[in-house]
């Protein structure tokens, strides 16, 4: 083999497997997979898929029009036109982020070309050239100017596959690929993972006291340290160092010198205050970071919005009872910007940020005193500003705001903040504030919903996270009313169910002044992993969800792709798996935990039991190693090896060194770490492949 074609394949096939970034049924247009009511006529899809009836039949009509004579060929041209409506079409068609005209057909030579056992025995490119290469297709989606290949000059007459490639090899290195654990290829029929038998869950989770005061939110540093900010609920921020696993040290910060300290501005109060934390993706060179919190316009006069009880969602202010815990508006929920003190040289190493707001991005009146969420996170893929609202409150969400999509309430936006609108944009759109949308909103595509919505139909999402390796996995926390608490994959514009349904389960609310939503008219996405009160506070009937993140640490590799999430009362701490990998089917075990004994910081146990006094969990954490902590009210808790717990891991080394800490900026092997393992073993098999055909 030749260096340059050997060099090819080695790079195209180490790049397909690089961006997991699209796994789980995703539609092109990053939408979840719709529930049909009957299967397509033409493409015969049954259950959930990416087409509707309409665009079913506009490809029937792409079909007819390429006329094609030849039966064979013509049934493998349907099968790949009608993969635009497979439940993993975004996978299918987008790699790398570029759309393709048709999906990626499996080309078992380039797996045949790796280290790896063929995974897709069935070579459909190979197939498709076989079948079609002298069949005539008018409008054929595999010109080489539709793919961005270089191939033979396409001509009005070139319609045979032998008049628009020159060879077979040509034909297949453009529009063939290999299926692997991270993407999926298409080969004729909808895709289905295999299924390599249940992962086992975690025999237990081992955990180590790092610090003794209670945070509400943590966020890794961005310089890629082994720093951390951390904030509680009154309002100040601190900047802390992590320290190095098995040191026998705890968090080490000045308490008396907070990062930021906006306790003047925060209304502080059981379900009000600093909730949530974000640093710009480029803050180690422009210093800015944003906060989301409570305050009371009573209290402060820059406390002042538009009320979300409004005309506009068929909602009186003067009508809203405190009994029921109404509060009219005196509450609000505000995103602010601030930056960092010192010269901009030395943005990534400043100790502290100015209290004076930058800019004031967001202002909400709140209609209850509860169900605000309020966490805000930069998506990691798309740099915009992700901000989780609640219902606002009210037992059953009475004016039914998480299904109306005239309000922001119980819904999921998506900000622009690095493109500030001009004051015409801002009346136009009816803005909240000084940010952009996003121009592929799902607002483009149903009028109906506010610009700044990108999911609807959630409670009051408490804690969401994007897993750092497979970014479309967007997950929150959902607590329930009554019966469930739930976990989301979040898509755009995905239909949560509330306040129709809490979890899988039909809700029927106590008062509707607002009006109510009929089962029929949404098409829900329901959870993908949850659990009942009863499963948890048996004796007091009370469950509240945290959600958590994805266990992507080598710490404990028999908890890695595991989504950890508990509940706010201490008791119970869960690991979902998803069997098969990329499908979005879950299974959730609640798990036992332990403290070490050689916990930097002593740990207190529930009265008669074994089990850490962890108290109420408030949130869970990730840091630059992607280690995994747990905010309690009794302190600041980090996931640490099995063994020193006394649990078996067969994946644990023996006496494993501990990992030296990251110094800012990030070194090399801080920036290799945050590679998945398996694609650099796989990447060093390779290489060893392309020096031994050289």
């Amino acid at each position: 083999m030749g260096w340059g074609v050997a060099t090819l394949l080695l790079i195209s096939f180490f790049l397909l497997l690089l961006d997991p970034s699209l796994s789980l049924p995703l539609c092109t247009d990053s939408r979840a997979p719709a529930t049909l009511k009957t299967p397509l006529e033409f493409c015969s899809y049954s259950g959930k898929a990416c087409c509707n009836s309409t665009e079913d039949s506009q490809l029937q009509k792409q079909f007819e029009a390429m006329n094609v004579s030849d039966a064979a060929c013509a049934s493998l041209l349907k099968s790949i036109l009608c993969a635009k409506c497979d439940p993993f079409s975004a996978e299918l068609f987008t790699i790398d982020s570029a759309p393709r005209p048709v999906p990626l057909l499996c080309n078992s030579t380039v797996i045949a070309n790796s280290s790896q056992a063929p995974q897709a025995a069935n070579n459909f490119c190979a197939t498709v050239w076989d079948t079609c290469q002298n069949v005539s297709v008018l409008n054929s989606p595999f010109a080489p100017s539709l793919q961005g290949q270089a191939g033979s000059p396409v001509t009005t007459n070139s319609t045979k596959l032998t008049e628009l490639w020159q060879s077979k090899s040509d034909f297949c290195n453009a529009f063939g690929g290999a299926a692997s654990n991270e993407s999926v290829c298409f080969e004729g029929e909808p895709v289905k993972l295999n299924s390599t038998g249940t992962p086992s869950p975690p025999r237990g989770l081992c955990l180590e006291k790092i610090g003794n005061d209670s945070y509400l939110n943590m966020a890794a540093h961005p310089d890629g340290s082994n720093r951390v900010f951390l904030s509680n609920q009154a309002g100040k921020i601190w900047l802390a160092t992590v320290p190095q696993q098995g040191s026998g040290k705890a968090l080490e910060f000045d308490e008396a010198s907070p990062f930021l300290d906006l306790t003047d501005e925060v209304h502080f109060d059981t379900e009000f205050g600093l909730m949530g934390i974000a640093f710009h993706p480029n803050f180690a060179q422009n210093g800015r970071l944003f906060a989301s919190f409570n305050c009371d316009k009573v209290q402060w006069p820059g406390c002042a919005g538009r009320c979300a009880c409004n005309s506009d969602v068929n909602c009186d202010p003067s009508k809203l009872s405190p009994d029921n815990g109404a509060q009219p508006c005196q509450y609000q929920a505000v995103i602010a910007e601030y930056t960092v003190n010192g010269s901009a040289s030395k943005v990534a190493s400043a100790e502290s940020a100015r209290p004076s707001e930058v800019r004031r991005i967001f202002t909400m009146g709140l209609p209850f005193t509860s169900h605000h969420a309020g966490q805000i996170l930069f998506g990691p893929k798309d740099g915009y500003l992700y901000f989780m609202m609640g219902d606002g409150g009210g037992l059953g969400d009475p004016y039914n705001f998480a299904q109306n999509k005239k309000s922001l309430l119980g819904k999921i936006m998506r900000l622009d903040i690095d493109n500030m609108p001009s004051a015409a944009e801002i009346d136009k759109l009816g803005l909240w504030g000084n940010y952009s949308i996003p121009k592929d909103n799902p607002y483009t595509e149903d009028a109906d919903l506010q610009p700044e919505i990108w999911a609807l139909g959630l409670r009051n999402p408490w804690r969401c996270s994007f897993d750092s390796e497979r970014p479309s996995y967007f997950m929150c926390a959902d607590v329930g009313q009554d019966r469930y608490e739930e976990v989301d994959i979040i898509n755009k514009d995905g239909n949560y169910g509330w306040r129709v349904y809490e979890g899988p389960y039909t809700y029927f609310p106590p008062q509707s002044p607002g009006g109510n939503t009929s089962a029929n008219s949404i098409d829900p996405i329901f959870p993908v992993i949850g659990y009942t009160h009863n499963d948890v506070n048996k004796n007091e009937g009370s469950a509240s969800i945290t959600g958590g993140y994805f266990y992507r640490s080598m710490t404990d590799p028999c908890t890695y792709g595991s989504y950890l999430y508990g509940d706010l009362y201490g008791s119970a701490i869960w690991a979902g798996i998803e069997n098969p990998e990329n499908s979005g089917n879950f299974t959730s075990t609640m798990i036992t935990f332990s403290c070490a004994q050689d916990s930097p910081i002593q740990c207190s146990f529930v009265s008669g039991s074994s089990l850490p006094a962890l108290g109420y969990v408030y949130s869970f954490g990730e840091d630059n190693s992607m280690d995994i902590y747990l905010l309690a009210s009794s302190g600041v808790y980090r996931v640490v090896r099995p063994s020193r717990c006394n649990y078996a891991c067969s994946k644990e080394t023996v006496t494993p060194s501990a990992s030296p800490p990251v110094s800012s900026p990030p070194s090399e092997a801080a920036t290799l770490s945050s590679l998945n393992l398996t694609m650099v073993l796989l990447f060093s098999s390779l290489l060893l492949i392309l020096q031994a055909s050289i």
